[in-house]
């Protein structure tokens, strides 16, 4: 595999607009609250996939195929629409866009541990370093740098929520990749990238808007302060995290294989550190290089298991 021009953009593309969503939502949340902007980037975002992913509702037969189905797609869209960013824009309010994608970027060793408990796939030895080095960073972040303050488990909760967002990420990505008998070879849908996401939609936009409702019962949001900066800004994480990033990303694990979209992901930390610099003057500090060398070590060890058993394959 050769990393021509097109195929550098496609996947680095995704982790730019991953970093900026971070930074653009820490933006947003000052004068929209958290749940409420995810709600309506979805429902922006929705409205946009519609004319791609329209024939997914086009027909008595084609709704047919989503109510058969109801339950798997309303939990993907509970979890992959409703909270992961809800969580995220949550996170965001007491933590930093460079400590959120440095905890995203753990998502390999999550991965490992819902394997295990759900799904019986048992890690290997590498894997378990890997983990133990991955965690490590992550520890350091959420420790600003003093590891000695995680024995008075005095955390951040935006790092606490970023945590508990990206292990829900990962159930929802061993759904995708261990689906149920209705959603798997011949019995699928014939559905695209733009269909599957509507079919999600659905489900995910009703969780997010009605997440956000029940948000304002327990604890009520300050009214929205609208202004051409936010409708921009919502625009933006419709449109490119949302809708963009996600059918590059695909494209671009088909072609580089999911090893070399690894290491572009974790480009991610990069790109929030420089842009949190630039547009909200956050400056990283010396533990973030740390916790990024750590956790990038993490997961080059942790798939040296995977690279290992593809030789043996051929």
């Amino acid at each position: 595999m050769q990393l021509t021009p097109r195929l550098v953009l496609m996947l680095a593309t995704p982790p730019a607009m991953w970093a900026t969503n971070a930074v653009v939502g820490r933006l947003a949340i000052g004068s929209m609250d958290p749940l409420w902007l995810n709600a309506i980037r979805w429902v922006v975002a929705f409205v946009l996939l519609l004319p791609l992913g329209w024939s997914a509702l086009a027909t008595p037969a084609a709704r047919a195929q989503i109510a058969a189905r109801w339950q798997y797609l309303a939990i993907l869209g509970l979890i992959g629409v409703g909270a992961y960013n809800a969580l995220q824009y949550m996170a965001l309010r007491t933590s930093t866009p460079l400590n959120v994608t440095l905890i995203a970027s753990s998502s390999p060793v999550w991965a490992m541990v819902v394997g295990a408990l759900g799904y019986k796939v048992v890690p290997t030895r590498l894997q378990l370093i890997g983990a133990v080095l991955s965690l490590a960073g992550v520890a350091l972040v959420m420790s600003r740098g003093h590891p000695a303050a995680l024995a008075d488990i005095q955390f951040v909760q935006g790092d606490l929520l970023m945590v508990l967002a990206i292990i829900g990420w990962q159930i929802y990505s061993w759904m995708l990749a261990r689906p149920p008998a209705h959603m798997a070879g011949a019995a699928r849908p014939a559905w695209n990238w733009a269909q599957f996401l509507v079919a999600q939609c659905v489900f995910g936009v009703a969780w997010a808007v009605g997440i956000a409702e029940v948000g304002d019962l327990i604890a009520p949001s300050a009214p929205a302060r609208w202004s051409w900066q936010l409708g921009a800004a919502i625009l933006f994480i419709a449109i490119g995290p949302s809708i963009i990033a996600y059918r590059l990303w695909g494209l671009a694990v088909a072609e580089a294989g999911p090893a070399m979209a690894a290491i572009f992901y974790n480009l991610t930390p990069l790109f929030a550190a420089i842009l949190s610099a630039a547009v909200i003057g956050e400056a990283p500090q010396p533990f973030h290089g740390v916790a990024f060398v750590l956790i990038v070590a993490g997961i080059v060890v942790s798939s040296r298991t995977t690279a290992r058993a593809a030789e043996a394959a051929k």
